[in-house]
This record gives structure tokens, sequence and C-alpha cells, in this order.
């Protein structure tokens, strides 16, 4: 198969995906979306740890250009 033909084939082929649409069943994925309501919330464990209180903690060491002002020695 000549480059030509093979290109023509890819063009047709990414047209049709990129046009293609599907029958969507909109009460199917309402029934989906609405059961994942149903599940249980998440415990406060499951959380991720509160860590604001390190937020600041080494931004004094350095300017606002990013170099290192601490003084080693």
């Amino acid at each position: 198969m000549g480059r030509g033909r093979q290109k023509a084939k890819a063009t047709k082929q990414a047209r049709d995906i990129k046009y293609y649409s599907p029958n969507t069943d909109y009460a199917a994925l309402q029934r989906e979306l609405g059961a994942s309501n149903s599940h249980p919330h998440h415990d406060a464990n499951d959380l991720e740890p509160d860590y604001s209180e390190y937020e600041d903690k080494y931004a004094d060491q350095f300017d606002d250009d990013g170099e290192d002002t601490r003084q080693t020695g």
C-alpha cells in the first residue's frame, strides 16, 4: 500500500473516530451517578492529614529569587 493510500486511510479513520457519536443512555447514566451518592461517606481517618503547620516553616531561609540565605559554617 502506498503512502498516499495509507495516509488517506488514516485520515478516514481519524475522521470516523472524531465524529463518532454513540447513542447515550441518559437514564442509565443518571442511575449510575445517583448510585454514587448512596455509598457511605468516608470517615475523617481517610482524609489527608493537615500539613498547614509546616507551610511556612522554611520560608524565611530562602529569598524570593530562590537563593539560599542560610549561614553555613
